[in-house]
């Protein structure tokens, strides 16, 4: 309908009138901006309880989790975890072959894949500010996404990568004490002189939504760990992350004794991601918070995380993931198996 300039202003002016004598809209009031339902805290959560494999094997390459399968499922886990650990082992371990017959196996103990993880090193390039590089990295990236996808996990792991650009460095998660400080050490990390933190920042977040679209075009969900040191080492980084990304199909993989070692307290971790919290691996720490001990002999409040997650409506999996200390790792896992089975009800 087409107005002339008299007839516009007379309808603005009508508009304007009864804006003015319209009952205002509290913030209270207004439609909350939700991107699920409120957690109903009387319904129970369906938290399901699993292991990860190399709780049973070594993080060699070509390592096979054929025995932890075996391990992992008579002992009656709900769900498994699969790593892969080196470039090499993309063609020369996981063939069709070999994943034929590891699914054939986790079908007859009804484990499923709750997620596929790609070790660390092999996607450590993903920081790197080369194009040509981290295109090489996606590519790898992709390819444990096809393979996670063969067991159809519905998601693909990766730990935050550290800065190489810092340089001069191994895995930097571990450089987080020192164990028998001589008399004037300090404690200290190599930073390169021409270091610059926001050109990593930037090229990490861009890298995570390539890495993002080439989970989702295999139907998979992609979910960040934190450790130490790394560009996300704790929820609220995290946070900082998904900001920029802005996509539910990018998710938090909290680790219980990760966050716990950056002194921040599992359970509100918890309630700091709630809505981007997509699995959880749970592990035991002492009372010193640098170890992880096994499950049981630490500090760990398991009943306080069960708790957290039972308020947030988690719908995922908690799988502990043992570092190998001495002990009986069989006793371990069977200890933690009826411990969250009691506690989760």
């Amino acid at each position: 309908m087409s107005l002339d300039r008299r007839d516009f202003l007379a309808a603005a002016a009508l508009a304007a009138a009864a804006l003015a004598h319209a009952p205002a809209v509290s913030a209270a009031d207004a439609p909350a901006q939700r991107s699920s339902p409120p957690p109903d805290p009387k319904r129970p959560a369906k938290i399901r309880v699993g292991c990860l494999s190399w709780c049973f094997h070594s993080f060699s390459p070509g390592a096979d989790p054929t025995d932890a399968i075996e391990t992992i499922g008579q002992l009656g886990f709900d769900g498994i975890e699969l790593i892969l650990l080196a470039r090499d082992d993309i063609a020369n371990f996981w063939t069709d072959a070999k994943i034929a017959d590891l699914r054939k196996r986790l079908d007859k103990h009804k484990l499923a894949v709750s997620q596929f993880v790609i070790f660390q090193p092999v996607v450590e390039g993903l920081t790197s500010l080369r194009r040509d590089e981290r295109e090489q990295n996606l590519d790898y990236f992709e390819a444990g996404c096809k393979i996670g996808k063969k067991f159809d996990a519905p998601m693909l792991n990766i730990v935050a990568p550290w800065a190489r650009e810092l340089g001069g460095h191994g895995y930097l998660p571990r450089y987080y004490e020192l164990d028998q400080p001589q008399p004037g050490q300090k404690f200290h990390i190599d930073v390169a002189p021409d270091f610059d933190w926001d050109a990593v920042w930037n090229a990490y977040v861009e890298t995570t939504k390539q890495c993002l679209a080439r989970a989702k075009t295999h139907g998979l969900r992609l979910t960040i760990e934190h450790h130490t040191h790394c560009l996300v080492p704790d929820a609220v980084s995290f946070l900082r992350l998904y900001e920029r990304v802005n996509d539910p199909a990018l998710g938090y993989n909290l680790d219980t004794g990760w966050t716990l070692l950056q002194r921040e307290y599992p359970p509100v971790a918890i309630h700091k991601v709630a809505r981007q919290l997509a699995n959880v691996h749970v592990r035991d720490i002492d009372g010193r918070m640098r170890q992880f001990v096994h499950f049981g002999e630490g500090v760990m409040d398991f009943a306080a995380v069960v708790e957290a997650l039972r308020k947030i409506d988690y719908q995922g999996y908690v799988s502990i993931e043992q570092d190998k200390h001495p002990g009986d790792m069989l006793a371990t896992c069977r200890r933690y198996l009826k411990t969250m089975r009691e506690l989760i009800g």
